[in-house]
């Protein structure tokens, strides 16, 4: 009796098919779409920070030298011409470049003009506010814009739809710095509901930053010490500034939830659910949803460039101690190196999380890839 060969196999027990070395697996993730999809959006970060970076070098640097505009009618053209020196604008200004990137590419951002600190000490002491208040702002407009967004597309072209569409124009073409006035002259000023301005109050700020390695998240630092009365304050101090920036986003938002969902409410496979008899909240939560979530992510990836902007307005407005209210002052002041290494934590922190919400948006839609 003859036997058949094994299914796959030969007769005398080898296989037809290709062996698999012990690197195969690792050359198959590479060969991935989308992980080619992801390095090339990571390898785009370095160039996109470049760029930021050298447009605000040469932009300040077209304004004049601060040394220049401070000392000009105080000094003697020998006392000025020392101080240039000293500071190194004499030079040529590509060679200033070049020495600036060197800088930067070794974690050194220079010195403040106005009050002589390390500049990465300024990001670390500031940087910490700005990030707290990007997180309220950013929940705030997930908060409203998403639901009403699906709101307004649950009832397009009716009375609530219209209302809903107004309101997210208004709150997009509002500036942020006469909400935010806005917002304090009703809940500050006339109810007394909420703090004007700051953080925290004076004794929370002292009390929290008394904590064994403070993070300078007042939240989280509020939280560590268990101290009830402190979180509801550092709440408080939040809400208005968080409205005010939010609310910003919230408008964008809403107007692309609504298109999005519409669009993908009169896709076929959704009309077949609801032939199906799937309707109401099921319908967009289960099947309408998901494919009309991809740009709204790569919509907020962008927001978040307007988010650092709009934070310099808004801690200027509440008086928040972050980069942004940080930012304001060394620009006035014409602080060169304060203002580059702020900017430059700006850049990074948009191109990270640019590519971060490319690989999101890759992962919800397969059909993302290069």
């Amino acid at each position: 009796m003859t036997l058949a060969p094994p299914l796959g196999g030969r007769r005398d027990g080898r296989t037809d098919g290709p062996r698999r070395g012990p690197g195969s697996g690792a050359r198959a993730v590479l060969r991935s779409p989308l992980v080619r999809y992801l390095a090339v959006r990571l390898l785009l970060v370095l160039p996109t920070v470049l760029l930021l970076l050298t447009a605000v070098f040469f932009l300040m640097r077209a304004t004049g030298d601060p040394v220049t505009t401070a000392f000009a009618d105080r000094l003697t053209p020998a006392q000025l011409q020392q101080k240039l020196h000293a500071a190194g604008y004499d030079r040529p200004l590509f060679t200033q470049y070049l020495d600036y990137l060197r800088q930067v590419a070794t974690g050194d951002f220079g010195r403040t003009a106005t009050d002589n600190r390390a500049v990465t000490e300024v990001l670390r002491t500031y940087g910490a506010a700005t990030l707290e208040l990007a997180c309220w702002a950013l929940l705030v407009a997930v908060a409203v814009g998403v639901p009403l967004g699906a709101l307004a597309a649950r009832y397009r072209d009716r009375a609530p739809d219209a209302v809903l569409r107004l309101a997210a124009v208004l709150g997009y073409a509002t500036p942020v710095f006469f909400v935010g006035l806005l917002l304090k002259l009703v809940f500050a000023v006339g109810l007394g509901w909420l703090p004007v301005a700051g953080r925290a109050s004076i004794g929370t700020e002292l009390r929290l930053q008394d904590l064994s390695d403070p993070t300078g998240l007042y939240l989280l630092d509020a939280l560590r010490s268990g101290d009830g009365a402190a979180v509801a304050d550092v709440l408080r101090h939040s809400v208005l500034p968080a409205l005010a920036l939010g609310l910003l986003l919230a408008g964008v938002l809403l107007r692309l939830v609504r298109t999005h969902l519409i669009a993908t409410l009169d896709a076929e496979y959704v009309e077949a659910a609801r032939s199906r008899g799937v309707g109401g909240l099921r319908l967009l939560s289960r099947h309408a949803a998901r494919p009309a979530l991809v740009p709204v992510v790569t919509v907020l990836g962008l927001q978040v460039a307007g988010l650092l902007g709009g934070a310099v307005l808004t801690e200027t407005t509440f008086e928040w101690k972050g980069l942004g209210y940080q930012l304001a002052h060394y620009l006035t002041a014409r602080d060169f190196a304060a203002v580059q290494g702020i900017v430059a934590l700006f850049a990074v922190v948009v191109a990270v999380v640019n590519f971060l919400v490319d690989a999101l948006a890759a992962l919800i839609d397969p059909r993302v890839r290069y």
